[in-house]
């Protein structure tokens, strides 16, 4: 894997974020394939001044993303082909469905003190996946996160079983579990804060004003699914702000999403999307404006 291609712990928000949010969702549906100067009109409406597009662009090229390919002789960008899983798995993890958890991976680990880094990095990738921290060395994750985790298991030598349930088994004592495995209070903020922000935008009237919302609100999004794996609901308080947070993001993903393929088929590519583009955007089938950076 070309290091950095797939950054779990990247921030929203930045142009780099940015422009791995606009790639990851828009390049495929158009073909793959985006010239230079439409790259850099995209990150223009996004508020992105052109060399630090130029930039963002060049570091996706370094990070295995996309690859230098000029078109009818015009410069232009490509998709990796490596990194398409990539981008399939981030499909599935943000717009997947996410059904009850029954069941848990458990991926146990002892490094000795001399690889305490190793320790430091599988800590680090087990959270960026969703991952809770039942001891130092067990951690914890819904089973629909097992394919990732064998992944890691066997990159770092750690043992992972599956199929786990907790013993006892009922609301109370899965509740009791998962508040302690998770940090509940900051994942509740990530939902609260996506409502309050995303919640207020105003309806965009032009199309690149929708791509604009869209690609933003996306980039907002996408690190919530990673950081709250879906949790079951039985376990999390009456309360729980993830199901009004997944509805909102679920519909301006049907309103917007379509808008935003068409506009960058347009800018990027010199041609109108046809139906087709817009057919191939991911769907959530689980789930039923201007959107300022992050902080």
């Amino acid at each position: 894997m070309t290091a950095g291609r797939e950054d779990l712990e990247a921030r929203s928000g930045s142009a780099t974020a940015l422009l791995r949010t606009l790639v990851g969702s828009t390049l495929r549906p158009i073909g793959g394939w985006m010239s230079a100067a439409g790259a850099v009109e995209l990150m223009g409406a996004l508020g992105v001044p052109a060399a630090t597009a130029r930039s963002s662009l060049a570091r996706l090229c370094t990070r295995g993303v996309l690859v230098r390919e000029p078109r009818g002789g015009a410069a232009g960008y490509a998709l990796d082909p490596e990194a398409v899983p990539m981008l399939e798995r981030g499909d599935a993890r943000i717009f997947g469905e996410r059904g009850a958890t029954a069941r848990w991976c458990l991926v146990s680990f002892s490094f000795p003190e001399h690889q305490r880094s190793l320790r430091h990095q599988l800590r680090r990738r087990l959270a960026a996946l969703g991952c809770g921290t039942v001891a130092d060395g067990l951690w914890i994750g819904p089973d629909r996160l097992e394919p990732e985790l064998a992944e890691v298991a066997a990159e770092f030598g750690a043992d992972l079983f599956t199929g786990a349930r907790p013993a006892g088994g009922l609301p109370a004592d899965l509740a009791s579990g998962v508040a302690r495995w998770y940090d509940l209070a900051a994942l509740r903020a990530l939902h609260e804060s996506f409502l309050a922000r995303v919640g207020d935008a105003l309806a965009p009237t032009g199309d690149a004003e929708a791509f604009a919302l869209w690609i933003r609100v996306l980039d907002e999004w996408r690190v919530i699914p990673y950081r709250d794996p879906g949790l079951p609901a039985a376990a999390l308080p009456a309360d729980w702000p993830g199901s009004a947070s997944a509805a909102l993001f679920a519909r301006l993903h049907r309103d917007l999403g379509p808008r935003a393929v068409a506009f960058a088929s347009r800018v990027a590519t010199g041609s109108a999307a046809d139906d087709s583009a817009a057919r191939s955007l991911p769907r959530s089938a689980a789930l039923p404006a201007a959107l300022p950076p992050s902080s």
